[in-house]
């Protein structure tokens, strides 16, 4: 229904009335059922199969080895979630606690298992991207050499040829200062100068001031017909045929003795082997030439020396030779005694004076030392017995020290065990209840974007459909229609024919036919269709009958069976 609003001024009064048109005809096949879901559950009930409608193509499906982990840790937590104490239930809320607090700690190293395989597969990728990135900088960096070498072999090569020009400059020059050493001036020999096509008459060189070319622009020819490009076309249209498409006619080769043909074959042999040859050449130049094999020196290692050999003695040799050297040992200690005795007759006076002078001094000297000794042993027993008191207190002291250290150090630490302990308990929690009410909103949302986005791809299914079912039905009315009315003609066309043939031949047997002939026939039509059709009808209430029998025998024995059934029932009730 359409609606337009009509205003005008007539005599400065407004007018505004609406009018509203519908149509007669309403296409029927544009009509869509209304949408229903895909699936309809009944209340209290979730199957596990909507905990995986979130998943979507490349977002968990196919779903892989992560995703079965989750779907099973998703059905241990359903499990775990029906053994949990109820929450009303106060004398268990410790048991319910300390269940929760399990869980969180097999999530939370779930997660940390989670983190550390991002953490491998993140550093593999950083290990990658590190040895591409190598990788490009080698290569970076080798074609920067290879520019560099490049450029420094063309500077290389345009060096070496312009010292190879000056060397050839300089070579002539002493060339034509060798002809003029005696100084003498040869003249012109015009024969050999016009016998020899190299000679300056028919090859003058530049260097020496002759510019064949000088001038040339004077004798250029100004035509327009080689000018432009009208004037080519119409010179190409003005030469003859023979000229544009020319036509070549290879000679006849005949077989024999000497003739055209061995001559053509020799040329062609030697332009084979001409070009085999080429062809060598440039391989050789690109060929890397081998180090000679049979010319490298080998360096053999000097000869040993032989190995000196000694001849075992004999064991009465040996014997002897042990037996003569005690006997010197023996003998230098007998001459070393002899000298010592000799030394000290020698020397008896000065001995005997040393021993008077000395007899005196050793009873004083034994009181001295015997008074130092007694000092010096009560000096060392204090200095012992102070020495022990000191390593007493030291250790005494350094043990309750060391006791009192470790037992602040263990009573701070555990206070801050205690503190960080608790601080992280209560942000995993804050984070634990961040995170569900996160997924919950994102859940929702995700859940909603999803419902409407199936709901938006089933309206525009079925919209499609129905587009497409209209375009069918409308193509399939058209085609059986001209399949049925080519059908119809075609048939009507074939019994027309048919009943032509047996109307003649019904009209010749009519007048070749006597009375015998027609009861016959009569006959003969009621055998074949009366009879047949009497025995059918018979046939089948025989059949009708014995169903009937079988049917009533299968009713007594079920409605027996339901009755003893019932009987039973009531008796164990009793």
């Amino acid at each position: 229904i359409e609606t337009h609003t009509v205003s005008g001024t007539s005599s400065g009064i407004n007018a505004e009335y609406g009018v509203g048109v519908q149509t007669m005809y309403r296409e029927s096949e544009a009509q869509t059922e209304p949408y229903t879901p895909e699936y309809v559950t009944e209340k209290g009930t979730v199957p596990e199969l909507l905990t995986l409608a979130s998943l979507s193509y490349t977002r968990g499906l196919p779903a892989g080895l992560a995703e079965v982990e989750m779907i099973e840790r998703a059905r241990e937590k359903r499990a775990w979630e029906k053994t949990l104490p109820p929450v009303d239930d106060v004398s268990q809320l410790s048991k319910r606690r300390a269940m929760m607090e399990e869980l969180e700690r097999k999530e939370w190293v779930i997660r940390e298992r989670e983190i550390e395989k991002l953490q491998q597969v993140r550093l593999q990728v950083l290990k990658q991207i590190l040895e591409k990135r190598e990788e490009d900088n080698n290569n970076t960096n080798t074609e920067r050499l290879n520019a560099i070498w490049s450029k420094k072999q063309v500077a290389k090569d345009a060096k070496f040829k312009k010292m190879r020009t000056e060397n050839i400059k300089a070579l002539r020059k002493l060339a034509a200062e060798r002809e003029k050493v005696e100084g003498k001036l040869s003249r012109r020999n015009v024969v050999s100068d016009y016998s020899s096509f190299a000679s300056q008459v028919y090859a003058p060189q530049t260097r020496v001031g002759v510019f064949l070319d000088r001038g040339s622009e004077l004798y250029n020819v100004k035509n327009r017909y080689l000018n432009t490009y009208e004037g080519l076309l119409e010179l190409e249209n003005s030469l003859p045929d023979f000229v544009t498409q020319p036509r070549i006619k290879l000679p006849n080769l005949i077989a024999g003795k000497g003739g055209a043909k061995k001559r053509f074959e020799k040329r062609l042999k030697e332009l084979d082997e001409t070009a085999e040859l080429i062809k060598l050449e440039k391989e050789k130049q690109f060929e890397v030439p081998a180090p000679p094999r049979f010319l490298q020196k080998v360096v053999r290692p000097p000869p040993r020396p032989p190995t000196p050999s000694v001849e075992t003695p004999s064991e009465e040799d040996e014997k002897r030779e042990l037996a003569v050297i005690f006997l010197q040992q023996l003998l230098r200690g007998r001459a070393i005694q002899n000298m010592m005795q000799e030394g000290k007759e020698k020397r008896m006076e000065l001995i005997d004076e040393l021993r008077s002078t000395e007899a005196l001094k050793p009873e004083a000297e034994k009181l001295n030392k015997d008074a130092k000794k007694a000092a010096r042993a009560v000096q060392r027993k204090q200095r012992m017995m102070h020495h022990k008191e000191n390593l007493a207190n030291e250790m005494l002291e350094g043990m309750g020290g060391k006791n009192i250290g470790q037992m602040a150090d263990f009573l701070s630490k555990e206070l801050v065990r205690l503190q960080e302990e608790q601080r992280i308990h209560a942000f995993a929690l804050l984070a634990e209840r961040k995170r569900r009410m996160r997924e919950a909103e994102e859940s929702g949302k995700r859940q909603v974007e999803e419902r409407r986005r199936v709901e938006e791809d089933e309206i525009w299914r079925q919209m499609c459909n129905c587009h497409q079912g209209t375009m069918e039905t409308y193509l399939e009315d058209i085609i059986v229609r001209s399949v049925d009315r080519t059908a119809d003609e075609q048939a009507r066309q074939e019994i027309q024919t048919k009943a032509e043939k047996i109307n003649d031949i019904a009209y010749e047997m009519e007048s070749k036919r006597d009375r015998l002939q027609s009861e016959n026939m009569v006959a003969e039509l009621v055998y074949s269709f009366l009879l047949p059709e009497v025995e059918k009808e018979t046939l089948r209430e025989n059949v009708k009958r014995e169903q009937r029998r079988h049917i009533l025998a299968a009713h007594s024995v079920i409605h027996g069976q339901t009755a003893d059934i019932e009987k039973e029932g009531e008796s164990s009730k009793q």
